[in-house]
């Protein structure tokens, strides 16, 4: 591996050669390279020596300049050399106490560096750097030109992603505007591909959905992993995914398709000049390890408002994913009431049609009884508008300001605590717009959001204090629809914590405890997970406001043991560690809480997988351990630790462990 400083400049003996700018993160495993080639910006990404993203293009096209092509460096490269000084440096930690560092992951040292560039009209625009030691971030910073013009548009980005050839692709296809139930589409809710080769053509060939994860071969043994991804993206941009691959220029960054939100609105980004865009993400390393513990989307963006009062995490109860729309009753929901007041939970979610089927009157009394039970209700909303024809109620009442305003004057004075808003079905800064408004105004009024049918937070845990989590995958209903699903359910809750949720919290929907997925627990097509797999998810599954789908019959039907550790999973983590692993195979991660470590395990092979875990904190002691039986089925068990603090574990096909 060549050895350099944390910032050096390669000088030229000919400036008819390339010019070139190494950046390298402080333990020097990590250096990006930005080269200039016949007017095109590019960027290379080395870690430990090994080419992990081949040059790869900067630089985007607006109506008022075109930085795609004849750039040169602002500053000649030569005995003056460039300029490159840090931007500035921030030890700071941000404070997200209430929320016990909700994402369970924490903001690292800051440090950034501009690289000014000008085209061949003399415009200017410049990229912004962060390199850590696993992590590396770019954005553009584009001045105004002059005196006008003051505002512009920008087209089109030619950022790219090119990895060598072999790699292998973890990716979610991005599906065609308007399509799908109710023409509710796209919403992140497609099935990931582990596995496969770049040059297979998305499923819609519309490209892959953030994040993207990659497998590159880094010689004939060893591989590194590759996670791309954005964050920072508000209402002041548009939300991006990749294009499918091209082998000239590997992935590129596409914006938002022309038919999405109902054709309404552009799919470019409108921007005030000066003006700084998003973050490009890239997430590094020799193993999964660094990809699962990332902490690249929180580290790089501030709160943007405070809340009237602290979010409160916990556990939900919600009737609706075993139950359905049948369920959406006042007897109904007393019944979920009464059933997160016996688990301690802190809420519970009142899922569609509420409004026609319970009323605003009996609505207001169903909150009132549950606070007297010691819980809270989350009201559900569809966010139409005229994006789609999700026809389910209340409609309308999240899609616009003054709409918002009187709905959100009500829920506080009920109080209600949080609000689930669905059916969004788009990436176009309008519809960015509307996440950002929903979220401030409910901020005002107190009310924690969580989204469905929506698109992957950016970034929205630090930026949005009331934030709490999205759906955008396919998520617990499935399993209630589709007996393939239900089958596959093992597969998919091992790929999220590499993928989507290492930058986001995910609102899964549900930890299942009926063995089948019916009211009566015994008709339609059951659960093939077992208890302890599900009960390990609420652990894999990350969202500091937690649906655990227990039903009222699991009360007297599940073994006293499972229902203690249901009633007491945490949230909320102060520390993640990942432990073993790979996508879509096998899952074993270890989290704190107060000081108390968890270890939870999944696995979706057809084989049993044995390992061992090594805990440090648990040398020599002994801890609760949940598994499964192959013939007497879920147990709580007692396991040793040896003075090296390790201990053997079995994790059953289509099951879990559990470590406390």
């Amino acid at each position: 591996m060549r050895k350099k400083l944390f910032l050096m400049l390669l000088l030229t003996s000919s400036m008819a050669m390339a010019q070139k700018i190494f950046l390298g993160s402080p333990n020097g495993r990590l250096e990006v390279m930005i080269e200039m080639n016949g007017g095109v910006a590019t960027y290379t990404v080395y870690y430990d020596g090994f080419q992990v993203i081949q040059p790869s293009q900067l630089g985007f096209e607006a109506d008022f300049g075109d930085f795609t092509k004849d750039l040169s460096f602002k500053e000649k490269i030569g005995a003056d050399t460039l300029n490159l000084v840090p931007l500035g440096v921030s030890d700071q930690t941000v404070n997200l106490k209430y929320k016990k560092l909700k994402h369970s992951k924490y903001s690292t040292c800051k440090q950034f560096y501009k690289v000014p560039f000008k085209n061949s009209k003399g415009q200017e625009m410049s990229v912004v750097f962060f390199v850590r030691n696993n992590n590396i971030a770019f954005r553009y910073e584009i001045p105004r030109p002059g005196e006008n013009p003051k505002c512009g548009v920008i087209r089109r980005e030619v950022s790219s992603f090119k990895f060598p050839e072999g790699t292998c692709t973890f990716l979610c296809p991005q599906i065609g505007p308007m399509t799908g139930w109710e023409r509710t589409k796209p919403s992140y809710e497609e099935d990931y591909e582990a596995d496969a080769p770049m040059a297979k053509k998305s499923r819609f060939s519309q490209g892959y959905t953030f994040p993207c994860l990659f497998r590159v071969p880094v010689n004939d043994v060893d591989n590194a992993w590759v996670l791309v991804s954005e964050t920072g993206v508000d209402g002041s941009y548009v939300g991006s995914h990749l294009s499918d691959y091209a082998p000239e220029t590997g992935y590129t960054i596409a914006f938002p398709q022309a038919g999405e939100n109902n054709g309404i609105g552009s799919p470019y980004a409108g921007i005030p000049l000066p003006y700084t865009t998003p973050w490009r993400t890239i997430t590094v390393g020799a193993s999964l390890k660094p990809i699962v513990e990332t902490t690249i989307p929180y580290d790089l963006v501030e709160p943007k408002y405070t809340t009237i009062s602290d979010g409160k995490p916990g556990r939900y109860t919600w009737s609706w994913l075993v139950w359905q729309d049948e369920s959406i009753n006042y007897d109904d929901q007393k019944q979920f009431v009464d059933l997160a007041a016996a688990m301690g939970y802190e809420y519970c979610l009142v899922d569609n049609w509420w409004d026609q089927r319970i009323g605003y009157k009996r609505i207001k009394e169903l909150s009132q009884y549950a606070q007297s039970k010691g819980v809270s209700l989350m009201l559900w909303y569809n966010s139409n508008g005229y994006e789609n024809d999700a026809p389910q109620t209340p409609r309308d009442r999240m899609s616009t300001a003054i709409a918002r305003n009187n709905e959100m004057t009500w829920l506080q004075e009920i109080g209600v605590k949080g609000i689930k808003v669905d059916f969004f079905g788009g990436d176009k800064q309008c519809t960015m717009q509307l996440y950002e408004d929903i979220l401030y105004d409910a901020a005002r009024h107190g009310l924690q959001v969580i989204f469905h049918g929506c698109t992957i937070p950016r970034g929205w845990e630090i930026m949005y204090p009331n934030y709490v989590a999205s759906e955008a995958v396919l998520a617990s209903e499935n399993v209630y629809f589709s007996e393939g699903h239900a089958k596959s359910e093992a597969f998919e809750l091992c790929l999220h914590p590499f993928i989507r949720n290492a930058v986001g919290t995910m609102d899964w929907g549900g930890t299942i405890m009926n063995k089948y997925l019916s009211r009566d627990n015994k008709s339609r097509h059951r659960r093939y997970t077992t208890d302890i797999f599900e009960m390990a998810s609420a652990i894999t599954n990350q969202t500091p406001v937690q649906c655990i789908a227990i039903q009222p019959n699991n009360l007297t039907e599940l073994p006293q043991f499972e229902l203690d550790f249901l009633k007491a999973v945490p949230t909320t983590w102060d520390k993640t560690s990942f432990l073993a692993g790979y996508p879509g195979k096998y899952v074993v991660l270890a989290r704190q809480h107060d000081g108390d470590w968890y270890v939870a395990g999944l696995n979706a092979e057809p084989q049993p997988k044995t390992l061992t875990v090594t805990m440090q904190d648990w040398a020599g002691k002994t801890v609760d351990y949940y598994v499964d039986d192959p013939k007497k089925g879920p147990q709580l068990q007692k396991l040793k630790f040896d003075k090296k603090g390790q201990a053997k574990v079995t994790i059953q096909p289509m099951g879990g462990i559990i470590l406390k």
